[in-house]
């Protein structure tokens, strides 16, 4: 029987040499997978802020959006979820007076805020005046998008009475005027897919009692 020849023993080394080294390797990042501690969620924590005038203490996941807290927590679903990042408007609410994205703000961001939404703004008896305008002037077609339009059109016309600037102003010192250029201007972050963009501002032009 003739003896293995030099070639054949250098094949099997490397092969014996090549799992060696794999199995050895391996080892290690088992021993890490099984050893690794697992993820747990966050723990609920309180939150505590006043929506449309009652006060709220709820208890949520840190993760929770402002926008979700209002919907699925206190059931005040006429704030809508429209893209959920913050490129539509639908969910638009003020918190202490100002509007903001309910979508992309985290409710334990608020403890201790004032926040009204569209239900906060008037009742079907008594309608906040831009939501009488938007009725008035059709500033509607399919409304998914006008809760979100109303709150951002009273917190527009708050904003250009506190004298803030937009990009449109002709100056950061004067106090801006509701001009047609300046509302939509500001208005510019709310989207209604249907279009009702003209008789919007035709709502918020008799709001501001005046010519746009």
């Amino acid at each position: 029987m003739s003896k293995p020849s030099e070639l054949d023993l250098s094949r099997r080394g490397v092969l014996v040499a090549t799992a060696a080294t794999a199995a050895v390797a391996a080892a290690p990042a088992a021993s890490a997978q099984t050893s690794a501690p697992m993820t747990r969620d966050p723990a609920p924590v309180p939150v505590s802020f006043t929506v449309n005038g009652k006060a709220h203490t709820l208890t949520l996941d840190t993760r929770t959006t402002l926008l979700d807290s209002l919907r699925e927590h206190l059931h005040l679903t006429g704030t809508k979820k429209g893209c959920d990042h913050g490129q539509c408007g639908a969910c638009t609410v003020l918190v202490d007076g100002v509007r903001i994205n309910s979508c992309l703000s985290l409710a334990v961001m608020h403890e201790g805020d004032s926040i009204t939404t569209i239900e906060g703004l008037g009742t079907p008896d008594k309608l906040h005046p831009m939501q009488a305008a938007f009725v008035k002037h059709d500033g509607y077609q399919c409304g998914y998008c006008t809760p979100g339009q109303i709150c951002s059109a009273v917190a527009t016309l708050d904003e250009i009475k506190r004298g803030i600037p937009s990009h449109v102003s002709a100056s950061l010192t004067d106090r801006p005027m509701a001009t047609g250029a300046e509302m939509r201007e500001r208005m510019s972050g709310n989207i209604c897919r249907c279009g009702a963009y003209s008789n919007i501002a035709d709502a918020m032009t008799e709001v501001a009692g005046g010519d746009a």
